[in-house]
């Protein structure tokens, strides 16, 4: 924020309510938290008894790892995300915050994820730095190469629902594996549903989000594809081949209408291919895993 003299040489002033809600903004605070919530719902699915010190960890840890990588997804996109209407209004395309700012925002919540992820057990840590490193420096460039970056932005996006069991155990084994295929796997219609909806926004910017380059019925039929096999790997802990991750059969029932519901609305965007049919499959998309999660946990605790 600017102001001047009557001589017209210019002040610069501080409002920190402004710097808050731009951090907020630079953080994709919201998204962080949601991304937070999965990891602790993994913890909570690998103890029996909850310790504070850990769950306070993976929170805030995860917090800034998350925050971290949208921070710098936003430094190293600022001149693309100034052409799309969705993202010019964001603290760096808008002038709002300077460029160094906001790298050493990324940079310092990066420093602080791992220190107190490393606190917990080295492994927390190791993924923690890993999503980051994945989402920065291979996924974001992707996005205006090929269509493929969806496909390794998934990576990290599955990183934090199974980052809980791992902080819990110190180990990583089938139990977080399917944790981790879970969310990968719902990643591809979440992702693709949002490309959809965004797809001419997205080109005025050059990215290349949806499978087939168009939002035509090849994208929504691998949308569909992908939705399935979530579905079936959301129930694999059943079989009892999951190891300490295991499910009843009223859990099994509950993810299967979900699942149905979630399915449902990846035909609809197959059957209309309107942008209305892809925002609906996205909201879907959300209360599914979050619906998800949930259940799992309430399976294991109740």
């Amino acid at each position: 924020m600017m102001k001047t003299h009557s001589d017209s040489l210019p002040i610069v002033t501080f409002s920190f309510v402004t710097f808050v809600s731009d951090f907020l903004q630079l953080t994709k605070f919201r998204l962080a938290v949601s991304v937070v919530f999965s990891s602790v719902a993994s913890y909570l699915l690998a103890v029996d008894q909850i310790e504070i010190s850990i769950l306070l960890g993976l929170f805030f840890g995860g917090f800034a790892m998350v925050g971290a990588s949208n921070a710098f997804n936003q430094w190293i996109e600022k001149d693309k995300d100034a052409l799309m209407d969705r993202t010019k209004n964001r603290p760096l395309p808008a002038g709002r915050m300077n460029t160094l700012i906001a790298l050493v925002i990324a940079s310092l919540l990066t420093l602080l994820g791992i220190f107190i992820l490393n606190n917990i057990n080295f492994k927390t840590a190791l993924f923690g730095a890993l999503s980051i490193f994945i989402y920065t420096c291979v996924y974001t460039p992707l996005k205006s190469v090929t269509p493929l970056s969806v496909f390794v932005g998934a990576f990290p996006g599955a990183i934090p629902f199974m980052l809980g069991w791992v902080a819990a155990t110190g180990s990583f084994g089938v139990e977080p594996g399917i944790l981790f295929m879970v969310q990968f796997f719902w990643q591809f219609p979440h992702f693709w549903a949002i490309g959809w909806m965004m797809d001419d926004d997205y080109k005025k910017a050059g990215f290349k989000m949806l499978p087939t380059g168009n939002p035509d019925r090849a994208t929504a039929f691998q949308i569909v594809f992908y939705t399935l096999w979530m579905i079936i790997i959301s129930i694999t802990p059943y079989t009892h081949y999951s190891g300490a991750l295991t499910l009843s059969m009223g859990a099994v029932g509950c993810l299967v209408l979900i699942g149905v519901y979630f399915l449902y609305h990846a035909l609809k965007l197959m059957q209309k291919k309107s942008k209305e049919a892809a925002r609906r499959l996205m909201y879907a998309s959300i209360a599914y895993i979050s619906l998800l999660q949930i259940i799992y946990v309430l399976d294991k605790w109740i």
